[in-house]
């Protein structure tokens, strides 16, 4: 006796996982059972208050009747019994599928309340859409001063590592930036308000000259350019609206000159604003997202400020260069109107990749009008300056900024100044490549890690 007593124990000491693994599947697919969905006598689900009430009491139905819960049948409980994991993956899904039909149950049991919300959601999104599109400059100024503030804030920090605090490093850069912009101003403008007078002077001359030149007159022989100018002439001067509408071109230039003056004073005060406050302006924005992911938020927006602080002061950069390069090629080559074609090639050199191309473009075009050993002159001096840059300058300069595919920075360039002019072609590329940096480290490890 002692002996089987013996062996009974020892099989039960063996035996004890087993039976313990038992019952925690049959507890898994007790619990199971209880989340399948409960339905009335009308065949409506019932949705359980507690759970020592859905167990202690049936829940009434419409009519006062007891809940229907239907009985598992033999084949059910054999598969309860036999899979535990099926069992408890079939009672996870339905779980699911009468939590997903009591959401959908409680929107439609509110529907003036669910159209209201709704309503009002889009009455918002209108709202939105109308302020902003009545306020686009307001919206473009806004913009070019935090591109401003962006482009100096490495200047800022690295003032600040030297010593002085933020706020006199801030009134440092600005009024270095605002000289800068001011010592440029006072010394072009006089020169190419000069250049300007004396270009519209010489029109008439040009005109002449080119009318009376070799090529002009086959062009006439063959196309009758000639009689086409006078007969357009002749309707412009004999059309009162042609000349109300040129009068109304002269005063929108002065207004034009108006509302870049106030433009250009609101966009430099933004600019202190934003420079001064960058700091907290990027706490505040970090802080919107769960403290979980904002560690990894922060690495994220200060490589892409980072990034596009660099880019600016790249920009800036390469376009003083190509001006100062095109002057040069300019006084080399005797083009006239130097200054004034010099400050537009610089102006163009800001839009990334094709700015400078259009500027020697143009310039070239220009010098044609002297003779083609002129125009050769300029094209060959420039154009492999634009080689050396792209292959030489550039790449040192840029080397701390954004680096983006070819034929991105292309479309990007041609999306923004299509929508926003020059500003728009300047701020597409930091922006692609920011677009860019997020899928890669965040779209793109999450799919990876799939």
């Amino acid at each position: 006796m002692d002996s089987l007593r013996r062996g009974r124990r020892r099989i039960a000491r063996l035996t004890a996982p087993l039976r313990s693994r038992f019952a925690s599947g049959r507890a898994a697919r007790a619990r199971a059972a209880d989340r399948r969905p409960r339905y009335d006598a009308h065949g409506l689900p019932v949705v359980e208050e507690t759970p020592t009430e859905a167990h202690s009491a049936p829940h009434p139905g419409l009519d006062g009747a007891p809940d229907v819960v239907a009985p598992a049948s033999g084949s059910e409980r054999a598969e309860a019994e036999g899979g535990g994991d099926a069992a408890a993956g079939a009672g996870a899904g339905a779980g699911a599928g009468a939590t997903v039909h009591h959401s959908t149950a409680g929107v439609l049991a509110r529907p003036i309340y669910t159209g209201f919300m709704f309503t009002v959601g889009v009455g918002l999104a209108l709202l939105l859409f109308y302020i902003g599109q009545s306020n686009t400059q307001l919206l473009i100024w806004i913009g070019a001063a935090l591109f401003i503030a962006l482009g100096l804030d490495p200047i800022v920090r690295g003032l600040e590592r030297l010593g002085p605090p933020r706020p006199m490093s801030v009134a440092i850069t600005m009024l270095g930036f605002v000289g800068v912009l001011a010592g440029f101003l006072a010394a072009v403008i006089p020169v190419a308000t000069r250049q300007m007078s004396t270009f519209a002077q010489s029109v008439p001359e040009l005109i002449d000259d080119i009318s009376s030149s070799d090529w002009f007159r086959r062009l006439d022989e063959t196309l009758g350019l000639q009689d086409i100018v006078d007969r357009e002439l002749s309707r412009f001067v004999a059309d009162p609206t042609a000349v109300t509408d040129a009068l109304g071109g002269i005063f929108g230039v002065g207004a034009a000159v108006l509302t870049t003056g106030v433009g250009l004073l609101v966009v430099l005060v933004l600019a202190l604003y934003f420079l001064a406050s960058l700091p907290t302006m990027k706490a505040w924005a970090y802080r919107l997202a769960p403290a979980s992911r904002r560690p990894r938020l922060q690495h994220l927006g200060d490589r892409i400020l980072d990034g596009v602080g660099q880019y600016v002061i790249g920009q800036a950069c390469v376009a003083v260069l190509n001006g100062l390069v095109a002057f040069v090629a300019i006084r080399l080559a005797e083009v006239p109107f130097g200054a004034l074609l010099a400050v537009v090639v610089g102006i163009l050199a800001f839009i990334p990749l094709v700015g400078g191309v259009t500027g020697g473009v143009l310039v070239t075009l220009i010098a044609l009008t002297v003779d083609w050993q002129t125009a050769l002159t300029f094209a060959v001096v420039y154009f492999i300056y634009l080689q050396i840059e792209a292959y030489f300058v550039s790449p040192r300069i840029m080397s701390r900024a954004v680096r983006i595919p070819a034929a991105v920075a292309v479309i990007s360039v041609i999306a923004g100044g299509a929508l926003l002019g020059i500003l728009g072609a300047l701020m597409a590329i930091p922006l692609a490549a920011a677009v860019m940096l997020v899928m890669r480290e965040v779209l793109i490890l999450h799919q990876d890690r799939r």
